[in-house]
């Protein structure tokens, strides 16, 4: 990872970087534990099928708060890791995810960090002038009463040709 960081008017850019720099940090405890393959972004479905049991990856989608499509790649590299095993579901576009032996088996670890990383966030929010989740879900709520896109608009953005 390297030490720069992003022009701050590219805040998409940014976005990416703290996130990456987040992530990186929680795949180093895993390889530390002897877990190179565990991705921090295999834990909010794991937690969901714990809490669960199996589940269509539409619905795991719609519980860990990601499209279908993010959730579906997401399954095919915990699969992959050998964490989940997918069986048909009730028709045969439908494909039911279930906890592997492995996956069951790296729950421990997986709660430990999950506990860990949590704890950790709190510490760095004392260090931020605002909770980092409470300015994110401001974002989002923000964005969702009057979207980006709009914004750009009223911003000045000309419209396209022929309209």
């Amino acid at each position: 990872m390297t030490d720069a960081v992003p022009d701050g008017e590219a805040l998409g850019t940014l976005l990416r970087h703290v996130l990456d720099v987040l992530d990186g940090d929680v795949a180093a405890v895993y390889t530390e534990q002897g877990v190179a393959d565990y991705r921090p972004r295999f834990s909010p479905p794991l937690r969901v099928l714990v809490a669960d049991g199996p589940l269509p990856i539409r619905d795991l989608a719609r519980r860990v708060g990601v499209t279908h499509s993010a959730a579906s790649q997401t399954v095919a590299q915990m699969a992959r890791a050998g964490l989940v095993e997918l069986t048909p579901g009730a028709d045969a576009r439908q494909r039911l995810v279930h906890l592997s032996a492995r996956g069951r088996e790296l729950l421990p670890l997986v709660e430990a960090e999950w506990a860990a990383t949590t704890a950790a966030l709190r510490q760095l929010d004392d260090e931020l002038p605002a909770p980092l989740a409470d300015v994110l879900h401001a974002v989002l709520a923000a964005v969702r009463r009057r979207p980006l896109r709009r914004r750009i608009a009223d911003a000045g953005l000309p419209s396209p040709p022929g309209r």
